[in-house]
């Protein structure tokens, strides 16, 4: 049984408790799903969510546009995490992919979250590009003003539900200022002429992944987002939100990952007697449990302070992000040893987990750009 006492934090409240308790209950009779199509099992678990109703907290209620609750955010991510990578994956994807319509959205763009929230529609979230991951405002792919449309050109990449979302948030330069602030914001649908995917991207945890081309793709201005060259701003304040969420997933990983080492460490004998009586294996797991608990710390501080009304959450969640997925990958990584060769067996649940975190040190913010973060931020940078 995984440990939930963390839910009697102060952080929390009784509708997040509660929530915590349906989600659960949801997850054991819906996860694991079967990911050899992962393109058909996200489009299936994103009906699911959207069916049961937990989607409604990745993206606002149009016709009550209440803050994003960002700890029902992360404890959603945290337990589906703990059940199932893709099924956190599609989860996050409907709320950082329609994040800035949810924060900055005209009436009629939010629309799409009416979509969105009830699993009748995929977003996506395209701000990567080739040559532009961690530096944002290097980005190459325009948006030029033509009569009453914006016409875009370029390419995006590492885009997240890729080839299968419905409506993409693009970012794309608009050229009001050089670097940042000359970058600007759009909705795009799928269907768009001139949106194709040029890529589909394999890694080693699968998941929707491709590289998208832009030839000449012919919006409204009623698509732009908030005000030209806003995108930056936009962008920031989108992952300003949703980048606590990524260290609640690494959380997920890591608490089934020490769930998973228990059971062994208390099943597995060696030597005559249960693995878990070497001291080392105990200091191991007691090395786990500790990074586990800061971890938690640390990412429901961030989602508490911006659900308290803080405008900015730039430090807390940076620091959130790093040490959570950095230490969730240590405590994988110890569950793997501690595993022996099940440990590296393909489609043991340790092994995919091993596959699964390595990429949450990397999207989103790198652990390297993280400190960047977190270092200006404590300068007064």
């Amino acid at each position: 049984m995984p440990d939930r006492s963390f839910l009697t934090w102060p952080f929390f409240e009784d509708r997040h408790r509660d929530h915590a308790a349906r989600l659960e209950a949801w997850c054991a009779r819906n996860l694991p799903v079967d990911h050899q199509d992962v393109d058909a099992a996200c489009v299936s678990l994103v009906r699911k969510l959207g069916e049961a109703g937990f989607l409604k907290a990745s993206a606002v209620d149009p016709a009550d546009p209440q803050p994003l609750d960002v700890r029902t955010l992360c404890i959603t991510r945290e337990t589906l995490a703990r059940h199932d990578g893709l099924a956190d994956f599609a989860f996050a994807m409907q709320g950082l992919g329609t994040g800035a319509i949810s924060l900055f959205g005209t009436a009629e763009q939010q629309k799409w979250l009416g979509k969105t929230r009830t699993g009748e529609a995929l977003s996506a979230f395209a701000l990567s590009e080739p040559r532009s991951g961690s530096d944002v405002a290097n980005m190459e792919m325009t948006a030029t003003l033509d009569g009453g449309d914006y016409v875009l050109s370029g390419e995006k990449t590492w885009i997240s539900n890729g080839g299968i979302a419905d409506v993409y948030t693009v970012f794309a330069r608009t050229g009001e200022a050089p670097g940042a602030k000359g970058i600007s914001a759009f909705v795009v649908p799928a269907d768009a002429p001139g949106l194709s995917v040029a890529e589909r991207l394999e890694v080693i945890a699968p998941h929707p992944l491709a590289r998208l081309a832009f030839d000449d793709v012919r919006v409204p201005a009623s698509a732009l987002i908030g005000k030209a060259g806003d995108g930056f701003k936009i962008a920031m304040s989108v992952l300003d939100v949703f980048r606590s969420t990524v260290g609640a997933a690494a959380l997920g990983f890591a608490r089934r990952a020490l769930d998973e080492t228990t059971a062994r460490a208390g099943s597995r004998q060696l030597f005559g007697a249960p693995l878990f009586d070497l001291q080392m294996v105990q200091g191991h797991i007691a090395d786990m449990a500790l990074d586990i608990d800061a971890a938690a710390l640390l990412v429901y501080r961030a989602a508490w302070t911006k659900d308290s009304g803080a405008p900015r959450v730039t430090r807390e969640a940076a620091m959130a992000k790093l040490f959570a997925t950095d230490k969730a990958q240590d405590v994988i990584d110890r569950a793997v040893q501690i595993h022996g060769g099940d440990g590296v067996r393909r489609g043991h649940i340790v092994e995919s987990l091993y596959r699964e975190i390595r990429a949450l040190r990397i999207y989103e913010g790198a652990s390297d750009v993280q400190k960047i973060v977190i270092a200006r931020q404590v300068m007064g940078a």
